[in-house]
C-alpha cells in the first residue's frame, strides 16, 4: 500500500476535522486549537499535527506514581495502529526525564524541532502528577506554659 505524503494530508484536514476546536481571540480573530493525541502544543498547526506527521511525539502521565510515558511513533508501522508506537515509561526524577526527552527527541534527530514542545509539556505533566499538600500547617502562636511542679 502506498502512502499519502504528510503535506496532502495536510491540506484536506487543516480547515475540517473531528479534532478541531474554534474559539474567537481577540475581537473577529479566531484561535484554532487541536485535541489530537500526538499534538505537543494542541496547535492547529502542520508542525504540531499528529495526523500530518510521520514522527510525532506525545508526552503522557504514566500511572498513578510519578511516572510519565514518552511515546513516539515508528515510521515502518504506519500501517499497523497496534504497534504503531514506541513507549517508554520514566519513573526518575524531573532531569533525567528531562535528559531522556532531549536524547530521545532532539539529540536523536528524530524531530529536533519539537523538543522545547516536548519539554514544555513534560514540565506541565510532571508538575500535574505532584500531589499538593491541602494546607499549609497551622502554627499556634501561643507560648508554652511550663508544667507546674
Amino acid at each position: 500500500m502506498a502512502t499519502v505524503p504528510g503535506p496532502l494530508i495536510w491540506e484536506i484536514v487543516k480547515k475540517n476535522n473531528a479534532f478541531l476546536v474554534k474559539e474567537f481571540g481577540n475581537g473577529n480573530q479566531k484561535v484554532q486549537f487541536s485535541k489530537e493525541s500526538n499534538n505537543l502544543y494542541n496547535l492547529n498547526s502542520f508542525k504540531h499535527s499528529g495526523l500530518a506527521n510521520k514522527k510525532t511525539v506525545s508526552i503522557l502521565p504514566g500511572g498513578k506514581d510519578l511516572s510519565v510515558t514518552l511515546a513516539t511513533t515508528k515510521t515502518k508501522k504506519q500501517n499497523k495502529p497496534v504497534s504503531l508506537f514506541h513507549r517508554s515509561v520514566m519513573k526518575k526524577d524531573f532531569r533525567r526525564m528531562a535528559k531522556a526527552v532531549i536524547n530521545q527527541v532532539g539529540d536523536n534527530y528524530y524531530r529536533p524541532d519539537l523538543k522545547q514542545a516536548a519539554l514544555a509539556r513534560l514540565s506541565v505533566v510532571y508538575k500535574s502528577l505532584k500531589i499538593t499538600k491541602s494546607g499549609a500547617k497551622k502554627k499556634t502562636r501561643q507560648a508554652v506554659k511550663p508544667a507546674k511542679k
